[in-house]
């Protein structure tokens, strides 16, 4: 057994684990630097025009994916040196710790009623204006947030760490990065962001489903019911304004018991995802449930993740197995 088959498998799981044990790094954050790279780049380039907007993606994107196509060719041949750069980007890209976190602390935040801190807490979870939210509405904001970023944080990049090594988690999160940057209806980058909101939607296609699969069969861990995530999943995941927030916030309101989505105001102005049905998010304590829950599919997603790492991988020896037979034949 090759060492190589290893170093994509143990690289991602040493990246999770650190930011399980050490969360965001607080100074110096990687995704901080492309985003300031990015802003500058876009105050000299932007245009109202959706080929700049594209050209834009393209050159941030491909900047990002091909570091990591660099960093593989670094260590090539070098296990431990992969393993500690795939490890390294891992820990970069992941941000399943400080999720939970916050979410957790929203909770507590607002089960003590102390709004102002909630109100303060909030924009480290999602782009919401905090001061026209009452508890309530924060307890919503949060536990959606929560569900949409465990998907775009944490499942999506380790699903693509898995199928494309350093690559695949820097090129996503460069995407991910960019959509939350510029991938707004706002007057600004209605036409300026669409190439990178479209990607976007293309790079999460299948892990916002498989996060909507890991809530719904997580969710009798934190006292809900697969069923109920299920059924809220086909009933309203369509309704949202996102492809990819619908299924995976649907099957969370399922999971926890909680009507998710309705009118929303952002910055830029309002927006309706999915109308409320049943009974709404009233309950100020579902920030708490919705965290554990967002560690229960991060921790499942790096099960799944280092699983299909290595299946890839054994998959790949197979085959070059079979080609040297094949020559050896000849």
């Amino acid at each position: 057994m090759s060492a190589r088959r290893w170093v994509r498998p143990a690289g991602l799981l040493v990246g999770a684990l650190a930011d399980a044990l050490c969360g965001d790094p607080r100074r110096g954050h990687p995704v901080a630097g492309f985003g300031r790279v990015a802003a500058a780049l876009e105050a000299r380039c932007h245009a109202d025009r959706r080929a700049a907007g594209a050209l834009y993606a393209a050159v941030l994107v491909g900047g990002a994916a091909g570091a990591g196509v660099l960093a593989e060719r670094v260590s090539a041949g070098r296990p431990l040196v992969g393993v500690a750069l795939t490890g390294l980007a891992t820990w970069a890209v992941l941000g399943g710790s400080s999720l939970a976190r916050h979410g957790a602390a929203l909770a507590r935040e607002l089960t003590e009623g102390d709004l102002p801190a909630a109100r303060t807490r909030l924009p480290s979870l999602c782009g919401r204006d905090p001061a026209a939210l009452d508890a309530a509405g924060m307890a919503r904001a949060g536990t959606e947030s929560m569900a949409e970023n465990t998907s775009d944080a944490v499942v999506a990049p380790l699903l693509w760490g898995a199928v494309a090594g350093v690559p695949g988690l820097l090129g996503y999160r460069a995407v991910n990065t960019l959509d939350a940057m510029v991938g707004y209806r706002s007057p600004r980058h209605l036409r300026f962001g669409w190439a990178a909101a479209r990607l976007d939607d293309a790079a999460n296609l299948v892990p916002a489903r498989v996060s909507a699969l890991l809530f719904a069969a997580l969710a009798p861990a934190v006292g809900g019911s697969s069923r109920s995530a299920v059924t809220a999943w086909r009933r309203d995941g369509a309704a949202h304004p996102s492809p990819n927030a619908g299924p995976v916030e649907a099957a969370a309101a399922g999971a926890l018991g909680v009507t998710l989505g309705g009118r929303t105001i952002y910055p830029h102005g309002v927006e309706d995802a999915a109308p409320p049905r049943r009974r709404p998010a009233t309950h100020t304590r579902r920030p708490r449930p919705g965290a554990r829950l967002s560690r229960l599919v991060g921790a499942a997603s790096v099960v799944l993740s280092v699983a299909l790492a290595q299946g890839r991988a054994a998959v790949r020896d197979h085959r070059r197995r079979q080609r040297g037979r094949a020559h050896a034949l000849r």
